[in-house]
């Protein structure tokens, strides 16, 4: 038995996308356990950019079996088009995609409750992608969401459904001044989302724990990163579902005695897409240089990233959280050039100096970081395939921040291509 979980050690976007479409080469089945279609996983194969929002990375790869799992929260509309235009590309998900029935549904009310209310915030806004994921997850919470299961029974559904719409409408019309939704038209349209998904729902759990006792390889793909986990993050600037290790076991049914690995993927500096504390966060034209050298623009949104230098005490936190077996670290090529580089290793505020995360809001936002620094190297790593020909710099770098966090590094990424990445050992072997 070999499960191996991989997420994000920092504010998501850090690249995982690759490194899991990388070890489903090894992998039987890959499984998503959180968030929703606001993640955006990228993969650069040959010429060919593919970016997936719902359906895990490993179906890219034929033979292999996805699962969404209980977890998640699926809008069915964004999933169908996601299956078609991989349709369109040739690749068919049909007999090896399967969703939880216990998965909870977004609404079309859930989207307009995420947009309307974030415009309220003003100063405070979250920086949600709109989508409807946090209001589906409040309602799963509050115990009045309607599950993947539903579907499949056409009275339960609309009779669900028409008891939210009541508080729904509510608030959309007199709270927030815009119109509510038709019941007819709603029941309608995901009576005919049902039809079209209703071949790939299955007792996930199920087929799971079947797959680990004939000794399947499972890749569990996570979503956003350890710092918008809604419990261990930046709160509240964070996503609405459990990103960190743990969100594997509740987000899919399995027991954490199964789990064998944990792979953090961080990249070598570091990025953020919308609002909260970001310490090493760099305003100036270093900053530019590292969002356009990286394209840091995000998969899901096109929003530009928040881009800073490599943060220690942001990865030591996610090690701990996480139980981290090894790192990923990607993006080590975006360096290429830089005379000097720096790397955060602890935060000054009030007179106190932070080496391990602070949980106030306050110390994170004010928070002066404290930086050591490191010569660059000028020899270009793209594509670079053996850690013996990174240049003695780069190795100088990669071997601190291993040091530093306290977590060893089996993966180095030279470039967005599939085939450029440095295995110093894969986690399933």
């Amino acid at each position: 038995m070999m499960n191996l979980v991989v997420i994000g050690s920092q504010w998501g976007d850090e690249g995982k996308g690759k490194i899991v479409d990388l070890l489903s080469e090894s992998a039987d089945y890959v499984i998503r356990y959180q968030g929703g279609h606001n993640a955006g996983h990228t993969v650069v194969s040959g010429e060919t950019v593919i970016v997936l929002h719902l359906i895990p990375t490993g179906l890219l790869h034929a033979g292999k079996i996805g699962v969404i799992g209980n977890g998640v929260v699926v809008d069915p509309g964004a999933l169908l088009e996601e299956i078609d235009a991989l349709s369109s590309r040739g690749i068919s998900v049909s007999g090896r995609l399967f969703i939880s029935e216990a998965a909870h549904l977004i609404m079309p009310y859930h989207k307009a409750i995420d947009k309307e209310s974030e415009k309220v915030k003003g100063t405070r806004k979250i920086g949600t992608t709109g989508r409807g994921i946090g209001p589906a997850y409040a309602d799963k919470m509050a115990r009045i969401g309607i599950r993947v299961v539903d579907l499949l029974d056409p009275g339960l559904f609309r009779e669900k459904l028409a008891t939210n719409l009541v508080e729904m409408n509510y608030f959309l019309e007199q709270l927030y001044k815009v119109k509510g939704f038709d019941l007819e038209k709603v029941y309608q349209e995901y009576m005919e989302y049902a039809d079209r998904i209703r071949p790939y729902i299955a007792d996930t759990t199920l087929l799971i724990d079947e797959a680990i006792g004939r000794g399947r390889r499972l890749l569990f793909e996570g979503a956003q990163g350890t710092h918008l986990d809604v419990d261990l993050g930046t709160y509240p600037y964070v996503t609405s579902s459990n990103a960190t290790a743990g969100g594997a076991c509740t987000g899919t049914g399995v027991g954490p005695t199964k789990i064998n690995e944990v792979l953090g993927v961080a990249k070598a500096y570091t990025t953020r897409v919308g609002s909260g504390p970001f310490p090493s966060e760099l305003n100036n034209e270093m900053g530019e240089m590292l969002r356009s050298k990286g394209k840091e623009f995000g998969a899901t949104t096109g929003r530009p990233r928040r881009c800073g230098w490599f943060d220690v005490v942001l990865l030591r936190y996610s090690v701990r959280v996480n139980g981290l077996t090894s790192l990923a670290i990607t993006k080590l090529d975006v360096l290429d050039g830089f005379p000097e580089i720096q790397v955060c290793v602890g935060y000054e505020f009030e007179g106190k100096v932070y080496r391990e995360m602070p949980t106030a809001l306050k110390t994170l936002e004010k928070c002066t970081p404290i930086y050591e620094h490191f010569s660059g190297w000028s020899e270009p790593t793209t594509g670079i395939t053996s850690y013996d020909r990174l240049p003695k710099n780069a190795k100088t770098y990669l071997e601190a921040i291993s040091e530093k966090v306290g977590c060893r590094v089996d993966l180095i990424s030279t470039s967005s291509k599939r085939g450029e990445t440095i295995v110093l050992r894969n986690p399933f072997q």
